[in-house]
């Protein structure tokens, strides 16, 4: 990472593109508090952001949240669908009814009540996703960020988890090499290899006029059907 200029404003669609080994996850790790910078700094509102304690990040954490790429890794197995969202309402500090709340972000991503006592081992990929996304909404962020949210997802269940992240209220984060996904869900783009950012602009001109090799070859790399 050098030299990184960035910001997702409020209300903001960004997505984040790049090779794998270009610096996107380092920066992602940066953005959500998990490493610190070894220079400049991370501020959210003006704010600070650093690597610390749960309890130290409980403030941030109420406005930044995560979808992982493999949801299947951080849902706890002996949990219910409906705890597992539950659950990081309670730890955050949340008011109101936490079951309400969760069953309510559950039935936002399209799993209604027959999903509730479910375990994720019951649950099929696109459903894994859907419940990561619930638990990340629950408490209403500002910035919601996504690793590769429709990655290793079949045709149809890719398109079910893009409408619903296509229907996210506040901020949106997405990094990712789907270049598709990113114009279905972003109105601008950021373009990095080898730890920089090399291009940035709306979606539209980046993907259909693209300045900077890098990019053009990002583009060219992308699998068409003739």
């Amino acid at each position: 990472m050098d030299a990184v200029t960035f910001a997702v404003p409020p209300a903001g669609r960004i997505g984040l593109v790049g090779e794998s080994g270009s610096g996107k996850t380092t920066l992602l790790r940066l953005l959500l508090a998990v490493d610190a910078p070894s220079g400049g700094r991370i501020t959210l509102d003006g704010q600070p952001v650093r690597p610390g304690s749960a309890r130290s990040l409980r403030w941030f954490r109420r406005r930044v949240q995560y979808i992982p790429q493999d949801p299947a890794t951080s849902l706890d197995p002996r949990r219910s669908v409906l705890d597992l969202v539950a659950t990081p309402l309670r730890l955050l500090g949340v008011e109101g009814d936490h079951r309400a709340m969760a069953s309510s972000a559950l039935s936002a991503v399209g799993l209604d009540a027959q999903f509730l006592a479910r375990r994720p081992a019951e649950l099929s990929g696109g459903q894994k996703q859907r419940v990561a996304i619930a638990r990340a909404v629950a408490c209403a962020p500002q910035y919601l960020l996504a690793d590769e949210p429709v990655s290793g997802l079949d045709p149809d269940l890719r398109e079910q988890v893009l409408s619903v992240l296509a229907g996210v209220p506040g901020a949106l984060l997405i990094v990712s090499h789907d270049l598709s996904a990113v114009a279905r869900l972003c109105t601008d783009v950021a373009v990095m290899h080898r730890g920089r950012i090399v291009e940035t602009g709306s979606v539209r001109a980046v993907l259909t006029r693209p300045e900077h090799e890098h990019t053009r070859n990002l583009i060219d790399a992308v699998p068409r059907l003739t």
